[in-house]
């Protein structure tokens, strides 16, 4: 896969150099590129934003210093191709690891990381003309620059591509794969001693008894589930749910609503 980000902090993007993701650019799995935004501008100043029209504090990214560098990287990639270009930003779609997996299976993404209140609307429009585009959030929350995202996000597409990960099953069971487990999250994992300050590991995952243990993880991640993301649960159909996970359900208050499809609190508004 090839990954371009456009930037006016290049070296924010240090840590891709490191750890998973670095490997993986060390094998050839990854074949990354930064760019500096500034070598786009005209003036001595080097100037990238400019107050933003119809006033409102802050400033706004300039569109020719975006216009001229998303030109340069589409020139500079494989022949007859165009990238799929992702935005980070809070206004911006989820970023989710269903969005992460369909990402990882492009074999090339552009990034472009905004600063101050963002880039003028008119470069993610004109974009959209050329390639597709994609606006994710990794979060309900600001941050400074969007640099951080695109660590976030490359790290979570990185780790799905073949190969970049030693055991190929690692991320099997991660919390929001698909599958028996989807929109479980993961449940406490162990390992040795089997003995630490007093505490220890389950008796259950030291019996061998794979089928009560697959059970046993599956009760651990339901329950974190509820207790931390009752939101996920809410999304399951009914019969994705064991008899005694409705039960539990139930004590909570959380009954069956055949005309929404799904698990509703008694205390909870119903939608006209």
């Amino acid at each position: 896969m090839r990954i371009d980000v456009v930037t006016i902090f290049p070296e924010y993007l240090e840590p891709l150099n490191v750890s998973l993701v670095g490997k993986a650019r060390a094998r050839g799995q990854l074949d990354v590129h930064l760019h500096d935004l500034r070598q786009w501008t005209t003036d001595i100043h080097r100037t990238v934003d400019d107050t933003p029209y119809g006033g409102g504090p802050g400033m706004v990214m300039k569109p020719e210093p975006w216009g001229a560098a998303l030109d340069s990287v589409l020139a500079a990639g494989p022949e007859g191709e165009v990238p799929t270009l992702v935005v980070p930003t809070p206004s911006g779609r989820p970023f989710t690891q269903e969005l992460a997996q369909d990402l990882a299976s492009r074999s090339w993404l552009a990034f472009a990381p905004a600063r101050y209140e963002g880039i003028d609307r008119r470069v993610i429009e004109e974009a959209a003309t050329r390639m597709p585009v994609v606006e994710a959030s990794i979060g309900d929350y600001v941050l400074a620059g969007g640099e951080v995202a695109v660590l976030v996000m490359v790290e979570a597409i990185a780790r799905l591509l073949p190969g970049v990960l030693g055991n190929a099953e690692s991320h099997r069971d991660d919390s929001f794969a698909p599958g028996a487990m989807a929109d479980l999250l993961e449940g406490p994992v162990y390992t040795k001693p089997a003995e630490w300050r007093g505490r220890e590991v389950p008796e259950i995952l030291l019996s061998g008894h794979h089928g009560k243990i697959a059970q046993w993880r599956r009760e651990q991640a339901f329950a974190r589930t509820l207790a931390h993301r009752p939101d996920l649960v809410a999304r399951w159909p009914r019969d994705a749910f064991t008899k005694k996970e409705r039960e539990a359900l139930s004590v909570l208050g959380l009954a069956w609503d055949d005309s929404a499809g799904r698990f509703r609190s008694a205390v909870e508004p119903v939608e006209e």
